[in-house]
């Protein structure tokens, strides 16, 4: 979800004010200290390298002496859908899925309650269950406010800072602390001496240290502080305003010349913090060719229209000689005859992050040297920009694809540095481009009434088509004893119809609003939490109002809160929706049967499972409270897993044969799994089972576990 995002470093907001403001800005870490800190780093790297090989080398000899394999290869394909998935690969479309499901296996992954990105994947790398590693939506909640915060992660301002004149100096280092809890099993992985590159792994930031490269996925901020804020620039004055995910600038045209600016961070350098800004001066092109010349402080170049730009570096200076270093792309909608431009999120510039990103700290400095800018932004498709109108289809999809090619580029990087090991990548182009593109699967999906576009059905299939040809030229370079696993963490359904929880829970007496109010603002703000003994949050997540547990409390503990459970279980679950007669919610869990870990008491009471078609609505999602339950969905975003995770597992592919025909697998068996294949044994805090020893790897040719096209040598040239 584009709209939640970090608290500030070093500024304080209320938690209301932290959440719901998209430009929210977090100040800039980018001081010479930080940059003197990362050159010392890569100095004393460089001066530690020949030793720390010999080291990896005698560790490795030991460590890959157990090992049933030299690497393992994990291609995560975000999102994938097992009946979109078979139903091409039936119609022969996906030559190298097929064939890796006829030499190897295939199979549907069951997935996570509830079926969510940060959940899902967060079981992938611990091998554990939500309770365990405390990932329980995009979203938690503080039971002291009952406001929202992102669950993966908080930074935290520095503890001492001094005053000089205007400026407030911090002393001591912002904390940004990860809230997911539990151990990757790539740092079991090194602990042994197995080195793993990761790449792009939702709720991997921030990073942490092991034995290895890694580059954090979803959930790092924008330079804003958010999980995306674009900005629109536009003539048109009907579209003043905020939007949802993105900030729309009206401009006006003197001649053909347009002053503006660029929103940058807060900064909080000041006593009074006040937010940046960068001038912008736009110039359109009146000598024929369509477009404009863009001028910053230190560059101008010209941009077509229809065009994106390259990632363009835009540096804010907060004063005492202090830098904050950006990424963006410029895309200009038209000049005529109005002049529409759409700026991306600031992405913090991976060649002189203001966050740490990967680890080590240089190796996103690296990339950037070796392969120039690319995104850093945690949730990097634009999905935002397409639902509010500042991309159409046509630049969503470009600019998806683009994004797409640079992870690639990193990912080829790994896979020929990584000669031994493990290696895990997470491509979101399947998940960003299904969520905006199913109504194109659907005819009647009500956005294709609000949205029009083409009615491409292609759009879907050409993405599995692609994504199964970066599948094959993996294959086509897989080597030795190495093995490839293909999966997603959950499948995709239609999402035409939103159901608010918090409307029908008001509507039932289950909640309740201040005297006089018949609707609530955002975040539950007109609730009277005195009267209401339940309450949702999320995308999947029903809270009990527990004395003792949330700040104004009236349900007991203990036989109170389990009767109240099990009579919403019994009314929530199998809801009708009388508009169009169908039953919205297929199930609800109740998680005190579900999960028994250590951070139980941090997740929801109740999880819903709704039912194909259905989904959390925008309103309930945001804490809104009216006599509406159930709404259309027309927006853009019209794809969805955020269901009853029995209705949308993921996809499971191996390049080697299961000596059993398979079982029914989950999201939860691959760690465990990966440790085996590297003679390593699982902890026992694992949920998942390991299906290693199932795998039927490296007969005696040699190339068990390995897929090689025909005709093809032990290269292919590329």
């Amino acid at each position: 979800m584009k709209s939640v995002f970090f608290i500030l470093i070093l500024t304080s907001l209320s938690p209301l004010a932290g959440y719901i403001g998209p430009g929210a800005g977090f100040a800039f870490l980018s001081s010479f200290l930080v940059i003197f800190i990362a050159f010392f780093m890569a100095f004393f790297s460089l001066l530690l390298w020949p030793f720390r090989l010999i080291r990896r080398a005698v560790r490795g000899r030991k460590a890959y002496g157990r090992s049933r394999i030299e690497r393992l290869v994990i291609l995560g394909l975000d999102g994938l859908e097992p009946t979109l998935t078979e139903k091409l690969m039936a119609e022969g479309k996906l030559p190298n899925l097929s064939r890796l499901k006829k030499e190897g296996l295939y199979s549907r992954l069951n997935t996570t309650i509830p079926a969510i990105s940060p959940v899902a994947w967060s079981s992938f790398m611990t091998g554990t269950e939500p309770s365990k590693h405390n990932i329980f939506d995009f979203l938690d909640r503080d039971p002291r406010t009952y406001l929202p915060g992102l669950s993966s992660a908080r930074i935290r301002s520095p503890k001492r800072s001094l005053a000089w004149g205007k400026y407030l100096i911090p002393l001591s280092r912002p904390r940004v602390e990860g809230l997911r809890r539990s151990i990757p099993f790539w740092n079991i992985l090194g602990r042994h001496g197995i080195f793993s590159t990761v790449l792009r792994v939702p709720i991997t930031f921030p990073p942490e240290k092991f034995n290895g490269h890694l580059f954090s996925g979803m959930c790092v901020p924008d330079l804003k502080g958010s999980q995306g804020t674009f900005t629109f620039y536009t003539e048109n004055e009907a579209r003043a305003g905020e939007r949802e995910g993105g900030v729309v600038v009206i401009v006006k045209r003197a001649g053909n010349r347009i002053s503006t600016s660029i929103s940058g961070p807060e900064n909080s350098l000041l006593k009074k913090p006040d937010e940046l800004n960068l001038p912008l001066e736009i110039e359109i092109e009146t000598d024929g060719k369509k477009g404009a010349w863009i001028r910053l402080p230190d560059k101008r170049f010209f941009l077509e229209e229809k065009k994106f730009s390259p990632w363009t570096e835009v540096t804010f200076k907060p004063g005492l000689g202090m830098k904050i270093h950006a990424i963006c792309r410029f895309y200009i909608r038209s000049v005529s005859p109005r002049f529409e431009m759409y700026l991306t999120p600031l992405n913090m510039d991976p060649a002189k992050p203001a966050l740490p990103i990967s680890h080590p700290f240089i190796y996103s400095v690296y990339l950037a040297k070796l392969l120039g800018k690319f995104i850093t932004l945690g949730e990097a498709n634009d999905t935002w920009a397409l639902n509010e109108g500042a991309l159409d289809d046509r630049s969503f999809i470009e600019l998806a694809y683009l994004n797409h090619a640079e992870w690639e580029a990193r990912f080829w990087n790994a896979f020929k540095k990584t000669r031994r090991g493990m290696l895990a990548v997470v491509f979101e182009t399947t998940d960003s481009m299904q969520h905006m593109f199913f109504r194109y699967l659907e005819k009647n999906h009500p956005a294709n009434r609000a949205t029009p576009g083409p009615g491409e059905a292609r759009i879907i299939e050409d993405l599995y088509v692609k994504m199964d040809d970066l599948v094959g030229r993996v294959l086509a370079q897989l080597e030795g004893r190495s093995l490839l696993l293909v999966m997603s963490d959950h499948g995709f359904k239609p999402f035409r119809r939103g159901v608010n929880i918090n409307s029908w829970l008001y509507r039932n007496g289950y909640l309740s609003l201040k005297e006089g109010v018949s609707s609530s603002g955002e975040w539950f703000k007109d609730v009277d939490w005195e009267k209401t003994r339940a309450y949702a949050i999320g995308l999947a997540g029903l809270y009990l109002n527990i004395r003792g547990r949330e700040a104004k409390g009236i349900v007991a503990p203990g036989d109170e809160a389990s009767a109240l459970k099990a009579e919403l279980v019994s009314k929530i679950g199998g809801l009708i929706d009388p508009e169009k007669n169908s039953v919205a919610v297929s199930r609800v869990y109740d998680c005190a049967e579900i999960y028994s870990g250590p951070y139980r008491e941090n997740g929801p009471d109740l999880v819903i499972g709704y039912n194909i078609g259905y989904r959390a609505s925008w309103d309930g999602v945001k804490g809104k409270v009216d006599g509406r339950i159930f709404t259309d969905n027309d927006r853009a975003w019209s794809g969805d897993h955020c269901i009853d995770p029995a209705l949308v597992p993921g996809v499971f592919f191996s390049s080697a044969k299961s000596r059993s025909g398979g079982r029914s697998m989950s999201i939860m068996d691959i760690a465990p799994t990966a440790l085996e294949l590297f003679g390593i044994e699982p902890p026992g805090h694992m949920d998942g089972k390991s299906f290693a020893s199932d795998l039927s790897l490296f007969p005696e040719n040699g190339h068990g576990g390995k897929i090689k096209e025909k005709g093809k040598g032990k290269r292919d040239g590329r």
